[in-house]
């Protein structure tokens, strides 16, 4: 399984977000980016679809900035892997486009079905709030937060 970026992008977005205690607490874009050293212009685009899916609550204008749309604890991993990932198909027979001419015989297809619910069954056993638990915060918020606090 391959995770794309778009997929990543979305995880550490949602990571840095629930890194911060005041959960109203309103972040920017930018600042995301900023922390993270990626393109804003391609996290407008990850912020939109994790507004849309309801991971996050965004808001335009000057004050304006996301924040996550409900507890850590209650976004699970597995759940917002497979929205993001909806599009991707793993391999050419996964696809619509599928022109494999070993498809009607072929059993690779259930395997990798097989080990792609395998991984997803992993992810779900997982929330937003396991990533960023116990020690593991304090670590992610000095390497991600306070590199810009004074």
């Amino acid at each position: 399984m391959n995770i794309t970026r778009f997929t990543d992008y979305s995880l550490r977005t949602l990571i840095y977000l629930s890194l911060h205690d005041d959960a109203q607490q309103i972040i920017t874009i930018k600042e995301v980016a900023d922390q993270y050293g990626i393109s804003k212009n391609h996290l407008m685009k990850v912020v939109q679809d994790l507004n849309a899916k309801n991971y996050i609550n965004a808001t335009r204008g000057k004050n304006g900035g996301i924040r996550l749309s409900r507890p850590p604890q209650e976004i699970n991993i597995g759940e917002l892997v497979r929205a993001v990932e909806q599009e991707s198909t793993l391999v050419e027979c996964f696809g619509d486009n599928n022109q494999c001419v070993i498809t009607p015989s072929c059993q690779l297809k259930n395997m990798f079905a097989e080990a792609m619910e395998s991984f997803f069954s992993c992810l779900d056993k997982y929330t937003l709030a396991d990533l960023i638990s116990g020690s593991n915060k304090a670590a992610l918020q000095k390497i991600l937060i306070q590199k810009i606090e004074p």
